[in-house]
């Protein structure tokens, strides 16, 4: 069910809370300010839209979410995305693509599909969030040094080679700026977390470009002003055409939002405490999605950094979220024309700090260093998300990561010819433990009998060099089987009917045997046939050779 935390959170909710969760949304609305501007320029669109989505979609995430602490707006990870489609589709394009993918996570929630999300591997998050940092980090290059060149290209390799044919033109006081901005984000917290350093390094940097005169870009020199007035909602233009073309960037907005905003709430439980409701969290997520393209923003989501500001500086209810997206309401519509002086490399510089924190360098280094299948999958992505796209990145990421589980799976299915004189003297069930009667041929499977393990079981069988007069296949070690594995066992039934041999299956367990009863498998063997354990195996196999001996 839709079970908005706040409506949990109100019940009880004391003064003394309120005031926490009053100056912890204060704070974080602070923080978020220069944050929506930066990643707007960063992703190719007006810094006032970074807003509109801050203000929108992190009222509706923190309104109607499944966490009490989560914080929403727009992050460094779409940066990337939201930059790629712009480019390609314009801003109404990206309008469209952001309107569908909120679509697309509320009905992910409605499905309860929340938890399915925490299942996408490890490897492969850290691989192209690392990818996206690198990407952040080279998009900013060009004010973070103040270079004097065209249009940055969009591909990787040409910024650097645009980068490296512009070096000449660097800018010392830009230059200064963004190195000031690094080291004033990074030294302030040692001092004080009350004020985010991001705060006091774009006013000490607008007040040294206007004091000095300092010839450095700002974002009225690029944008113009920054508009004081908060938008008229505007129902997105849609086509069959249109949703075509936006679909699968209105996927890949869908999927990294999901991951991002559950991340994010994963993060804020351990460090309250708490236990988010993932599938409010994805219904909230679209809504605030589906608001922010009305409004002409970007895609929102969950922000870890933020949420983490917010729960240390005591916000545990919704209301602090709530408190965040008034303040920059406040904020936007009282100094919003201010902003516009606030000089490029100082954005630049903040982004550079938060592409560093986004990059996970320590956990990179160590999935690299450990299993190989992890590695492959964590480079892959990271390679495809920094050369090609990020929607490629997570589509081949996913394959790959599916085919080295299903390697590891076969790896551990195995299926043996048991002899009978095989010991095993410390398993109870085992061949030797039996009297095997002549005749009699005994295979067993061990691990999941799915498609990829599935060919063992029918190649080991054409092995057998004497016919039996009866096929006993263990089953106990088979945890699933999937449809293919169904099939190998319906080509092992019609090889043994073609050599009038009886098949016998023994301890399967209750899932795959609902699997082989719902497959009309077990009418195929006959129920007699498919017996609890081995001994009833063996047993019935004396039974069948006495009315049916061997000449």
């Amino acid at each position: 069910m839709f079970q908005p935390e706040l409506f949990h959170t109100l019940k009880g909710y004391t003064r003394a809370q309120f005031f926490r969760d009053l100056l912890a949304g204060i704070i974080v609305g602070i923080v978020a300010l220069p944050l929506a501007i930066a990643f707007a320029i960063a992703s190719g669109v007006p810094p006032e839209k970074g807003l509109y989505t801050a203000i929108i979609g992190g009222f509706i995430i923190s309104a109607f979410g499944g966490s009490r602490v989560q914080i929403g707006g727009p992050t460094g990870a779409f940066i990337v995305i939201v930059y790629g489609i712009v480019q390609e589709s314009g801003v109404n394009g990206l309008i469209i693509a952001t309107f569908i993918a909120g679509i697309l996570l509320v009905a992910m929630g409605v499905a309860k599909l929340g938890s399915v999300i925490k299942y996408i591997p490890h490897p492969l998050i850290v691989g192209f969030t690392t990818g996206i940092a690198v990407i952040i980090f080279s998009s900013q290059v060009k004010d973070l040094l103040g270079l004097q060149m065209a249009a940055v290209p969009a591909d990787f390799a040409g910024k650097w080679i645009a980068y490296y044919q512009h070096i000449g033109t660097i800018s010392i006081p830009a230059t200064a700026i963004a190195l000031s901005t690094v080291a004033i984000i990074v030294i302030f917290p040692r001092f004080t977390r009350t004020v985010p350093g991001s705060l006091v390094a774009i006013i000490l940097a607008t007040l040294a470009v206007q004091l000095f005169d300092l010839e450095v870009a700002t974002i009225g020199s690029r944008f113009g002003n920054i508009s004081s007035s908060f938008p008229i909602p505007v129902f997105p233009q849609l086509s069959w055409a249109s949703i075509k073309s936006a679909i699968q960037p209105a996927v890949a907005i869908a999927l990294l939002g999901g991951i991002e905003s559950l991340l994010s709430a994963v993060v804020a439980d351990g460090m309250t405490g708490g236990q988010h409701k993932s599938n409010t969290e994805l219904v909230a997520q679209g809504g605030a999605n589906i608001a922010s393209a009305i409004f002409g923003g970007i895609p929102a989501t969950g922000a870890i950094a933020r949420t983490a500001t917010n729960v240390k500086s005591g916000g545990r209810t919704p209301v602090a979220g709530i408190v965040h997206a008034i303040v920059l309401l406040i904020l936007v519509l009282a100094v919003g024309q201010w902003a516009s002086l606030i000089p490029m490399s100082c954005l630049a510089g903040i982004l550079v700090v938060v592409a560093y924190n986004m990059s996970e360098l320590r956990t990179f280094i160590d999935i690299s260093r450990g299993l190989r299948s992890d590695a492959a999958v964590l480079l892959t992505t990271f390679l495809l998300t920094v050369i090609f796209d990020l929607t490629i990145a997570i589509e081949v990421g996913m394959v790959l990561a599916s085919f080295l589980f299903m390697r590891s799976m076969i790896r551990i299915s195995d299926v043996s010819i048991l002899l009978k004189e095989n010991g095993e003297n410390d398993d109870p069930a085992a061949v030797g433990s039996f009297s095997i009667p002549e005749g009699v041929e005994v295979f067993e499977l061990n691990g999941p009998l799915f498609f990829g393990a599935a060919y063992k079981f029918r190649d080991s069988i054409r092995l057998i060099e004497k016919k039996p007069v009866i096929l006993i296949v263990r089953m106990r070690k088979v945890p699933v089987i999937d449809s293919t594995g169904l099939q190998t066992i319906r080509d092992v039934l019609r090889a043994c009917e073609h050599d009038k041999i009886r098949l016998v299956i023994s301890g399967v367990q209750p899932g795959v045997y609902d699997a082989i009863k719902k497959s009309r498998l077990l009418f195929r063997i006959g129920k007699r046939f498919v017996v609890p354990n081995f001994g009833s195996a063996v047993a019935l196999s004396r039974q069948l050779l006495q009315k049916n001996p061997i000449p």
